[in-house]
């Protein structure tokens, strides 16, 4: 499996975890890692047709059972939907997924003009003012990242 915790092995630190849809919990037990994925246990599991049958399942952790992230970071469930701006106030889109790649986050940008989603680095070059509060996050974009849709 994946982990997306700042330890990876903690994943199941945090207790129970449930499945999208919220219905299914599931209890973990982290036996290892082989090749930057963990391998891990899940109680009820028993066999490899069984733990297949799970493949691409995600499990998400209660938030009440997270600590609270330090000053300027962020969990991707805050971001996603959050309206974006360009740095000159013009409105862009919302927040739509976040990929990891390699170490750094990208954050998907559904334009509200419908054009081909914006792919931004997560860095404060590119993203300097994110306010959960006020529901939004200002972007400037790298030149010739965001294309104007001809008219």
């Amino acid at each position: 499996m994946r982990s997306f915790t700042a330890d990876p092995a903690d994943i199941a630190a945090y207790g129970a975890q449930r499945d999208e849809t919220g219905e299914r919990e599931f209890e973990l037990r982290v036996t290892g890692e082989a090749r930057g994925m963990l391998l891990a246990r899940v109680r009820g599991v028993d066999g490899r047709d069984a733990a297949q049958a799970l493949r691409g399942t995600r499990l998400y952790v209660p938030r009440e059972a997270l600590p609270p992230p330090e000053e300027d970071e962020y969990y991707h469930g805050d971001l996603l939907g959050i309206a974006v701006e360009l740095v000159n106030g013009a409105k862009l889109g919302t927040v739509t997924e976040i990929r990891t790649v390699g170490e750094t986050d990208v954050l998907e940008i559904e334009r509200d003009d419908g054009g081909e989603p914006v792919l931004v680095p997560f860095t404060r070059a590119a993203v300097p003012s994110v306010d959960l509060a006020g529901g939004r996050l200002v972007i400037d974009p790298p030149a010739g990242l965001i294309e104007e849709d001809p008219a």
